[in-house]
């Protein structure tokens, strides 16, 4: 389906010169598997090898390059001393540094009488000019061998520099000539370039200020790629519009009986977001709504009052979460409501074997069971519904677009409601959701008390775990939650596996641990016997950020707080805090902040409003980090930053909207054009709903 000149662009960095199958997997971890990766891998800097003095003007800490003459090789009596490569111009002495050298290579490679042209940092030692392990050593002849300014990329271990900058410079001097996809009045309006010269120049940068994002190459291409995000998203959403859709109404005599067996009554938000959903679900086309609502502001209540409405209407209903432990928690969550109302649920997940799981799917084809709750289990083929109506994802981000398509495909006409406590700014929520209508779930239910949040330096250690002792004796649980699973030699950082042992030396045996390099039935194991407490404290990584629900754990511990997204920490304290007893939540901290890392753990301490700490976060560490994150699960863009790309993305939404209108099929010239950019970008889900043209 990928057009044809897009092939080169899409052939594996193994294949580029240079880069034989170790370098290349170094070079994929950095960039991605495609030679296309290495387009989206920008420059973060550039080296100026354009000043060129004689050697008597170079001032010491400054980048030059200089034509001189090899005069001698003065290799050193100790070892521990460096070899000396004496130059000369017609001005001084310059002396290229080498520590480590092999005299011969050294002597074959710049001989003595020939004159050289020499690039690198120089600097003055008494009287004599020095310039240690220079970056490029060539003749006169091959001068433009030296790029006059080179782009520094972001680099990771064991990767030559050089090595990377010739793979770059092989895959844009590649890039095809493409149909211009943008509007040419658009492009003259901002005064853009062409892609080609956009890409050609992004890799070219003259200076510092054609690193900055607001540099009109760099724009284009930030637009490109919101541009093919949007386009994408509109694509999806026209394609469930034009699937056929059912009307489905229920009599409301289950909800009621759902309503009279809660122990509260919905806050504002929960009735206008089920006034929502009952108006989609009405209506002859399918719903596709996003259900955005903080921890504990009562999504799944209003999840439950969807599935009613189809079973009430005499149809089916499914809910599928990301992980086994959510599914079995919203199994046990939803059994009593769904009892009051004579409703029958089941479980199912991927360890369901044998009888008991023909039990269900046998219940299920015939229509005899009207919820079912399950993980990715749900995909499986074997599993049919007789008349699935609508189906409800919970923590949609970690399933892709074309997984909730899949399981939509399980009926006729299905509705889909995605729900995520995951808290996203404004802006994100279009890059991710565009393709949804939304709903936010604002208030927390009553009952629900604030939990009291601190912030402490890790040199207090002793004093917060007497704290917590002293929490423990009088019947509290605990979360103490580590970033890393192991000790890493490049980041200091406390390892779970460590901050247990040294926890069991003060608690004993009533401290668990889970993280997530452990196999699902031992991590389950633990997190039971947390909830039923046989275990005081839990340290764990954050694999209890999303789902565990044990509402006698009070205190929340995090230890190196400054390393986590705002959003992710706001999840975690939402961990605590779900029964009757007040509740607090520790954020520990490296003492020596950085100003930005303690503007956010103020933000945090301030406010419970998640979507508040979302738009923070979004402030203080740029898109780039919040889509970063993996928990967030939002598209990691490569050229476009939403902070400072915005009002790109506003443009990219309205003009994707106005381009499927006029042409859904993209079967113009310009469609065919951004059928192109779909590709580029692997949006390629998206392109593949277009009927040929």
């Amino acid at each position: 389906m990928r057009p044809a000149v897009l092939f080169p662009l899409f052939k594996p960095l193994s294949s580029l010169p240079g880069l034989g199958p170790k370098l290349a997997k170094l070079a994929e971890k950095l960039a991605g598997p495609c030679a296309v990766d290495l387009l989206w891998h920008l420059p973060c800097g550039v080296i100026d090898r354009r000043f060129a003095p004689k050697i008597a003007d170079a001032p010491g800490g400054r980048v030059c390059t200089l034509t001189v003459r090899v005069d001698s090789h003065v290799a050193p009596i100790n070892p521990r001393h460096p070899y000396k490569v004496r130059c000369t111009d017609e001005t001084g002495v310059l002396e290229l540094i080498y520590f480590h050298a092999r005299g011969p290579w050294l002597e074959k490679q710049i001989p003595v009488g020939k004159s050289i042209v020499v690039s690198g940092k120089v600097e003055w030692f008494n009287t004599t000019l020095q310039m240690p392990h220079p970056d490029a050593v060539v003749t006169i002849e091959s001068r433009d061998e030296i790029e006059a300014v080179e782009p520094v990329y972001p680099m990771t271990a064991g990767l030559p520099a050089k090595t990377l900058r010739k793979a770059v410079r092989v895959v844009v001097g590649e890039v095809p000539e493409l149909p211009e996809w943008q509007d040419a009045a658009w492009l003259k309006r901002r005064g853009w370039p062409t892609w080609h010269d956009a890409i050609r120049r992004a890799h070219h940068p003259e200076d510092e200020a054609d690193l900055r994002l607001s540099a009109p190459f760099r724009q284009r291409l930030a637009f490109d790629e919101l541009l093919s995000n949007q386009l994408a998203l509109t694509l999806v959403r026209l394609q469930q519009r034009r699937l056929v859709g059912r009307a489905t109404k229920g009599d409301g005599r289950l909800r009621a009986e759902v309503l009279e067996a809660l122990p509260f009554s919905l806050t504002s938000s929960q009735v206008q977001a089920v006034a929502d959903i009952d108006a989609d679900m009405a209506a002859e086309r399918r719903m596709l709504r996003l259900l955005q609502g903080d921890v504990g502001s009562g999504k799944t209540v209003v999840a439950l009052l969807a599935m009613l409405n189809a079973v009430e209407a005499g149809a089916q209903a499914a809910l599928m979460a990301p992980t086994e432990i959510l599914a079995r928690q919203h199994a046990e969550t939803l059994a009593p409501l769904c009892k009051a109302a004579g409703v029958d649920i089941a479980l199912l997940t991927g360890r369901d074997k044998g009888k008991a799981r023909t039990a269900v799917l046998e219940r299920l084809a015939s229509g005899e069971l009207p919820i079912l709750i399950g993980t990715h289990a749900l995909f499986q083929e074997d599993v049919a519904f007789k008349d699935l109506a609508v189906a409800v994802i919970d923590e949609q981000h970690r399933f892709g677009v074309h997984q909730r398509l899949q399981l939509s495909a399980k009926g006729r006409g299905v509705d889909v409601l995605v729900m995520t406590a995951t808290p996203i700014p404004r802006t994100l929520t279009l890059t991710a959701y565009g393709d949804m209508d939304v709903s936010r779930l604002l208030e927390k239910p009553a009952g629900r008390k604030p939990v009291q949040t601190a912030t402490i330096a890790l040199d207090r250690l002793e004093e917060v775990v007497a704290g917590i002792h002293r929490k423990v004796a009088e019947g509290a649980r605990v979360y103490w939650v580590c970033p890393l699973v192991e000790e890493s030699e490049q980041l200091d950082l406390a390892a779970a596996t460590e901050r247990h042992a040294f926890l069991r030396a003060t608690f004993g045996d009533r401290v668990g641990l889970v993280h997530g390099k452990m196999r699902g039935p031992d991590k389950d194991a633990v997190m039971a016997a947390f909830a039923e407490g046989r275990l005081d404290v839990l340290v764990a990584t954050t694999v209890i950020e999303v789902g565990v629900n044990v509402p006698e754990a009070t205190v929340m511990v995090v230890e190196h707080a400054e390393r986590f997204g705002l959003a992710q920490l706001h999840q975690l304290r939402g961990r605590v805090g779900r029964g009757d007893k007040p509740s607090s939540c520790l954020l520990l901290f490296d003492p020596h902040l950085t100003e930005t890392a303690r503007a956010r753990l103020k933000t945090l301490r301030d406010t419970e409003d998640g979507f508040v700490i979302a738009e923070e976060d979004l402030k203080l560490r740029g898109a780039g980090e919040v889509l970063g994150t993996r928990q967030s699960g939002l598209p990691e863009f490569r050229l476009a930053d939403l902070a400072e790309h915005g009002e790109l993305l506003a443009a990219a939404r309205d003009d994707a909207r106005l381009i499927v209108e006029r042409d859904p099929d993209l079967a113009s010239p310009r469609g065919q054009a951004l059928r192109t950019l779909l590709y580029l970008f692997e949006r390629d889900a998206a392109a593949k709903t277009l009927r040929s043209g």
